[in-house]
C-alpha cells in the first residue's frame, strides 16, 4: 500500500469558528463531528482534524490543490467577504494572485493566522 497523509490537525481558539471558515472558503460540506475534533473532509479522502488548542497557536500553512472553476469560486467567496488576500507567502503582495507555473494561487489567513492557499497548479 503506498503512503497517503489520512488527517493531520488544525490548531484552533475556537473549532467552530475554523472549520466553518475553511468549509465556506473551499466549498466544501459541513465538517463532522468527531470529539474532540471537527474533521473537514478534502476530496482525496483527507481530513483536516480541527481541534480547540489549550494554549497559543503557531499558525501552519495549507495549500489546497483545487480546479479553474474552483479557484474562481474560492477568489469570489474572498472578494465577496472582504477577506484580505495575497499573491505570496510572505504577504508582500496584498489584493493580487499570483500565475506560478501557467496557473493561478491566492494566499488568505483563517481566524487563528494560519495562512490558507489556493492553488490551481502544484
Amino acid at each position: 500500500m503506498p503512503v497517503e497523509l489520512n488527517h493531520t490537525i488544525v490548531a484552533a481558539k475556537d473549532r467552530q469558528a475554523t472549520a466553518a471558515f475553511l468549509t465556506e472558503l473551499l466549498g466544501l460540506p459541513e465538517a463532522e463531528v468527531h470529539e474532540p475534533f471537527l474533521a473537514v473532509q478534502l476530496g482525496n479522502r483527507v481530513t483536516l482534524d480541527v481541534m480547540t488548542a489549550p494554549g497559543p497557536i503557531t499558525p501552519q500553512h495549507y495549500a489546497f490543490l483545487v480546479s479553474e472553476d474552483e479557484f474562481d469560486a474560492v477568489l469570489g467567496r474572498i472578494t465577496a467577504g472582504g477577506l484580505p488576500h495575497w499573491a505570496d507567502p510572505f504577504f508582500q503582495q496584498p489584493g493580487r494572485i499570483n500565475h506560478w507555473n501557467g496557473g493561478r494561487g491566492v494566499y488568505v489567513k483563517d481566524p487563528d493566522g494560519h495562512s490558507i492557499e489556493a492553488l490551481t497548479r502544484p
